[in-house]
């Protein structure tokens, strides 16, 4: 047996790499997402050539919503330019026709992996992210079917026992990224692994959100205007990362989502996260006339 003898002649495959059938099941997934906002719904997730956990989930809703008039965004923890996102957005170019961008004004599908952008999206775009994990009952039912009668009830007090005994151990709600969130007043959802910084974005934002576990097989969304409220006590209140004193090294600015980067001298210098924002910035104070749109925080406080 040679090579050969394994494989056969080139066919052109359809249009976005996924077969109608899949595309037809996707759409109709998302639109009973839509319909109950925060509520998983399961799908047939499909191969793509990417490896499970890297995204397969968000790269086949993006194939399912892509045309050629398409303007495509992705983004891996706040950069375009990492491997994994500069990879992904070669492939939904090169298998849809769509247009590639950094900047989060012009794209129409923006597919991330835990971040959301600082500016401000618009009734006309879609945010679609990445969820490894959509279960967000997992750490205190690990039983699925348990799990899911949990939420046909809408039976959380496991989740709220868990966010008391946190304060009570720690003094503090220890779960940074993936942080729960009521969705509609009905379901809690874990909104993929983004920080606590961007769960609030999603409170009656004008953009839809789609979430997308594809190692899971699990979809949700969050329409727009839609009210999203994370898990916490009256009397204590939801705190985001501390981050409104710290400014950027390479851009200036102040009062946005940072990575620590660590320095030679064993201290810590800060990058801001969302990678073109920055480059905006820095193109603003070398005289160039960047759009910048309205972002979501100033100054470390949601506008």
């Amino acid at each position: 047996m040679s090579l050969s003898d394994l494989t056969g002649r080139w066919k052109a495959f359809s249009y976005g790499f996924l077969d109608p059938s899949a595309k037809r099941e996707l759409r109709r997934k998302m639109i009973k997402a839509v319909s109950v906002p925060g509520c998983q719904m399961p799908y047939a997730s499909r191969e793509v050539p990417i490896a499970r956990g890297w995204g397969t989930g968000g790269l086949q809703v993006t194939l399912t919503l892509v045309k050629p008039s398409s303007t495509v965004k992705v983004i891996d923890q706040g950069a375009d330019d990492s491997v994994n996102a500069a990879s992904i957005r070669r492939f939904l170019s090169r298998v849809s026709g769509a247009s590639e961008t950094w900047d989060t004004l012009d794209a129409t599908l923006i597919q991330s992996r835990h971040r959301i952008p600082e500016e401000k999206l618009s009734r006309d775009q879609i945010l679609i992210l990445q969820v490894p994990n959509p279960e967000p009952l997992r750490g205190v039912e690990p039983n699925m079917s348990t799990a899911r009668q949990m939420h046909a009830d809408a039976d959380y007090g496991r989740m709220w026992l868990q966010l008391y005994e946190q304060m009570v151990r720690s003094g503090r709600v220890m779960l940074g990224a993936s942080y729960p969130a009521m969705v509609n007043g009905r379901h809690v959802m874990t909104p993929s692994p983004i920080p606590r910084w961007d769960v609030k974005k999603l409170h009656m934002a004008e953009h839809l959100t789609i979430l997308s576990a594809g190692r899971e097989k699990r979809i949700f969304a969050v329409p727009p205007y839609t009210r999203v409220e994370p898990l916490v006590f009256d009397d204590v209140p939801y705190k985001v990362e501390d981050h409104a004193h710290l400014t950027c090294a390479r851009s200036g600015v102040t009062g946005y989502f940072m990575n620590e980067i660590p320095q030679e001298d064993g201290s810590a210098g800060y990058e801001v996260s969302d990678s073109h924002f920055g480059i905006k910035a820095i193109d603003a104070r070398d005289g160039g006339t960047p759009t910048v749109g309205q972002t979501w925080y100033r100054n470390g406080e949601l506008a």
